[in-house]
């Protein structure tokens, strides 16, 4: 019978149940709970540790335990070694990615320590045992645990913060153990997310789990949890688990089934709710469609032209042009697709937007998805049409003078999607946004713009009129550039076909809106159509 030592300190409740799990799983081998001063040579099989949590919300890893375990590194020489770190490895904030990959590697200052904190724990175990018998599991938020938002989910009435309803995922003791027993039997090296194939918004998972939300200020929870712990409730933090289902790790729970499991007395929901990886809410969007979009519909007595060229079904890139500190031409072109086709676009999102409370929910709820590079390469790759602005904020916060001269397009990164992923450009403009909200100033603050990722505080007719003005606005969507017809994916290395790309779909969107100009009678009424 083989032997497999389970490194903890006594009282560590991940280690106590992912031992219980294993034994479970494995009846033939031999799991012991051993102090970091084992012998190793009582446990031919390997070892697997599991860190000791050092401060009440269970998010820092005990660091002096970690120089403990490394000094058994010459006896375990030749044996396997599991070490169950964290994804919280990966720090969280309004710039984080969604299902990030194990080479993630982004600064996000909200959480920084945290992350420094894990990331100590993995270099000291790494300079220390073999690279070939040391595996690396980065699991999410494990139930029952001590992290802190284990330990909120079980308890009958849940903190959370006001305005933030985050997207997370939960991973059952006995899907940790599966994927622990993978990597020892296929003596798999390297590091690995752990995480369910489903994702669920934490107020789901409260109400479907029978318990009660309780929203408590930030600046009062912070007595108890503290700043950095507190940003996990904010933001969300999920992590994908393809790299280790190569491997053959198949999660059999979702993240419901793992949180109604600890719950015997509240029944599961049957069939689960699937929600959307990014927090994408159909029946809110179709909700907002029908009431306060249809009301702004008619109080801009939008008109539409073009409709016609969005495809029924497959990837497309919207490429369009944004006017206000408040997205409302984007909500107004959601409503038009939506009506039109049934589908919804899903816009890159500044993360100045997202990090506002209630704000930032409702931007997610409505499809909107972070601005970076690997949120719009999974749009496409799901099949979905995403809604692109290229002139970025420096066009949302344009002074109403000179409003419709289109800005300069950045990187022309849509243009490499289109070419990389095989998919047409839409290009679609609105003239009238700009007078909703004039921005008639800007003021430079760099203290303003650390806080809120703002290029500038707008001088605007908000808040001294707070209603928007009754301008009238002009939408048109112009025929589909089929890009990827003419040019392939190795197309994105050659800078002039991307730049000439982009200049085309930028002078056929100035022609449009001076086109629109020209043809309208005023901001307040006419046909431009």
């Amino acid at each position: 019978m083989a032997s497999i030592a389970v490194i903890a300190r006594g009282g560590n409740l991940l280690a106590i149940h992912l031992t219980d799990a294993l034994r479970r799983q494995r009846p033939g081998t031999q799991f012991s709970l051993v102090s970091p001063g084992f012998t190793a040579s009582d446990y031919p099989g390997g070892a697997i540790y599991v860190p000791t949590l050092s401060d009440r919300n269970g998010m820092f890893p005990d660091l002096g335990e970690v120089q403990a375990v490394v000094q058994q590194s010459p006896r375990l020489e030749g044996k396997k070694l599991v070490v169950i770190s964290s994804a919280l490895i990966y720090g969280t904030g309004p710039s984080r990615q969604s299902l990030v990959t194990e080479d993630y590697r982004a600064a996000v200052r909200s959480s920084r320590r945290i992350a420094d904190q894990w990331k100590g724990l993995e270099n000291l175990i790494s300079q220390n045992f073999s690279g070939n018998q040391l595996t690396i599991l980065r699991p999410v938020t494990v139930v029952p645990s001590q992290a802190l938002l284990s330990r909120r989910l079980l308890s009958n009435f849940t903190l959370t913060l006001p305005g933030h309803n985050p997207v997370v995922q939960l991973l059952s003791i006995s899907d940790l153990a599966q994927a622990v027993l993978c990597v020892m039997e296929q003596d798999c090296a390297g590091t690995f997310n752990v995480a369910p194939d489903s994702v669920v918004p934490l107020h789901a998972a409260i109400r479907l789990a029978g318990g009660h939300r309780l929203p408590l200020l930030r600046s009062l929870q912070r007595l108890d949890a503290g700043k950095e712990a507190l940003e996990y409730l904010r933001y969300p933090w999920t992590a994908s688990n393809k790299e280790i289902k190569q491997h053959g790790f198949r999660p059999e729970k979702s993240s419901i089934a793992a949180l109604c499991e600890l719950h015997p007395k509240r029944s599961s929901v049957l069939p689960e709710p699937i929600f959307d990886e990014f927090g994408m809410d159909r029946q809110a969007i179709d909700f907002y469609c029908r009431s306060i979009f249809k009301f702004l519909w008619q109080y801009w007595r939008i008109e539409t032209k073009g409709l016609e060229h969005i495809p029924q079904q497959g990837p497309a890139i919207l490429v369009g042009t944004h006017r206000g500190f408040v997205p409302f031409d984007a909500f107004m072109a959601l409503r038009a697709v939506a009506q039109k086709t049934g589908r919804v676009p899903r816009f890159l999102t500044h993360p100045g937007l997202l990090k506002v409370p209630f704000i930032g929910n409702f931007m997610r709820k409505l499809g909107g998805v972070l601005a970076c590079q690997e949120s719009a390469d999974r749009v496409l790759e799901n099949g979905d049409l995403l809604g692109v602005f290229p002139e970025g904020i420096r066009g949302a916060f344009a002074l109403c003078r000179g409003a419709y001269e289109l800005k300069n397009f950045g990187r022309d990164s849509f243009v490499k999607l289109a070419l990389r992923h095989r998919v047409p450009i839409i290009p679609f403009v609105t003239v009238g946004s700009a007078e909703v909200f004039p921005i008639l100033a800007q003021i430079k603050s760099r203290r303003w713009k650390r806080y809120s990722d703002w290029p500038c505080i707008p001088v605007s007719t908000f808040p001294f009129l707070p209603v928007p003005l009754p301008s009238k606005l002009h939408m048109q969507f112009l025929p589909a550039i089929h890009v990827e017809e003419n040019s392939g994916a190795e197309a994105t290395q050659d800078r002039s076909i991307v730049e000439a790309i982009s200049h085309d779909v930028r002078n056929r969107m100035q022609e449009a809106v001076n086109e629109i100009i020209s043809k309208r009678r005023s901001v307040f009424w006419g046909s431009a159509f």
